[in-house]
């Protein structure tokens, strides 16, 4: 696949961008991708590896790697030409992609940034601003879901409780049955957030949770913000786009971020960060300052320094592959749910356990309980056992602990899931992989403390 010339793509941020003409996102049949043709795109995965972790890192085919190089090659041939013709262009070009796939009201709204992590840093520094310099008063809240991402949660530490916020933690009840579940302990959180005479100034959920993976109802806890007076909502979505529909005016945050390099198949590391237009649009930045501070997010996102801006610059081709496949990434999305539900369910059959979640609450992802044979009764025990199907059965695929606390040491429950993923590469014989491992430990009478732990 060739990248697209960027002189072809003079793509602006004026107020007539939101005209331009949404990129397509399917295909005709008579150019549809072939199964060799998917198999070659991936050739270059580690064999003998029954991948089943595509929620980590994500997957980036061969055709945009060559792409990626392209790119590379083009700054370190001509460094002074392309940075001062071509890498902003290519840039914009690539938001104004992002900004119709995701429906934002206009290209202003969509910074690139390297990852969620950065995402978040970028809006807890400005809520952390807000505390320390009055315009929050000390003892404000913060919400956020008790299984938010660690880098999230550090943030929080870094930039929000040093500047005199407190933390208010929703706890996601697990195994879950339905949606109201984590709306009603939700409404809990924010009730606590306003006990004397507080505010909660923000309110960060996840779109889809990582460990456990569960998809949140994220509307229904927007309009909730909105109907409680809770100042600003960011939604940390890094496994959404490609695995879950995003609209952001229909999901109505602030704040939304996901990466690209999971389920949208672009090489690490990329990410969008979706800022609705607002009055205090002007307040945010990005945590690295550079030349371009003070000329709004998406233009400091840009340019941070002399690095590899070609995850950024990629996109365009991203989008042709994804067209490639019938009904584009909707059509990939829907094929994955599918699947891993599928596969899922045989798991869990074989094991003689259940899903975490209802099928409509999993993403491209789905936790499958492990026999309780293996007595998984630590998370110690979750990561020995995840590096013992690596190390011995050539199996990748994260383990969760979920503590049962009302039990001494979980006998009779199942403390232990299996987080597994679907993604265009993958094969049945993957989770049969995993299904035989497991049984196999479970006949030998293995229990994770008889696990070598390194």
């Amino acid at each position: 696949m060739e990248p697209a010339n960027d002189d072809d793509h003079r793509a602006n941020g004026s107020d007539h961008s939101h005209l331009a003409k949404k990129p397509k996102l399917s295909t005709s049949s008579s150019s549809l991708i072939t199964d060799s043709e998917i198999r070659e795109e991936f050739s270059h995965h580690q064999p003998g590896i029954a991948r089943i972790n595509n929620g980590s890192f994500g997957s980036c085919p061969a055709s945009i790697i060559a792409a990626q190089k392209h790119w590379q090659l083009r700054f370190l041939q001509q460094p002074d030409d392309f940075f001062l013709n071509h890498l902003q262009k290519r840039i914009l070009h690539s938001r104004t992609i992002i900004k119709d796939v995701i429906n934002a009201e206009h290209v202003d709204e969509v910074s690139l940034v390297d990852n969620a992590t950065t995402a978040a840093a970028i809006v807890l520094q400005h809520v952390g601003w807000a505390f320390a310099e009055g315009r929050f008063k000390k003892g404000d809240a913060v919400v956020m879901l008790h299984c938010a991402f660690q880098a999230v949660k550090k943030s929080i530490e870094a930039y929000v409780t040093r500047a005199g916020g407190s933390v208010i933690v929703v706890h996601l009840p697990f195994p879950l049955r339905s949606e109201e579940e984590i709306v009603a302990e939700f409404r809990k959180a924010l009730a606590k957030g306003k006990a004397n005479g507080k505010k909660v100034r923000l309110a960060i959920i996840d779109h889809i949770t990582s460990m456990p993976c569960v998809v949140i109802p994220v509307r229904d806890l927007v309009k909730i913000c909105r109907e409680e007076g809770v100042e600003r909502v960011f939604v940390d979505a890094a496994h959404a786009i490609g695995s879950v529909p995003v609209d952001v005016k229909e999901i109505g945050a602030d704040f939304y971020v996901s990466n690209l390099h999971k389920w949208f198949f672009c090489p690490p590391s990329v990410a969008f960060l979706y800022c609705r237009k607002s009055p205090v649009s002007p307040d945010l930045h990005h945590p690295v300052v550079s030349h371009e501070y003070g000329n709004g997010l998406a233009i400091e996102s840009a340019w941070i320094g002399t690095r590899d801006y070609s995850s950024q610059l990629v996109i365009p081709e991203v989008l042709e592959f994804i067209n490639r496949f019938e009904g584009g990434i909707e059509g990939i999305r829907l094929r994955n749910h599918k699947a891993v539900i599928e596969m899922g369910q045989m798991l869990a059959n074989a094991w003689g356990t259940s899903l975490g979640c209802p099928p409509d609450m999993s993403p491209g992802m789905a936790m499958v309980g492990l026999p309780v044979n293996l007595r998984i009764l630590s998370d110690k025990d979750a990561l020995t056992l995840r590096n013992h199907l690596r190390d011995h059965f050539g199996v990748e695929v994260p383990i969760h602990y979920e503590e049962i606390k009302e039990l001494q040491d979980g006998d009779g429950y199942v403390t232990g899931y299996a987080r597994i993923s679907h993604q265009v590469y993958n094969k049945v014989d993957d989770y049969i992989t995993l299904k035989d491992a497991i049984l196999q430990l479970v006949r030998n009478g293995v229990t994770c403390k008889m696990l070598p732990s390194e």
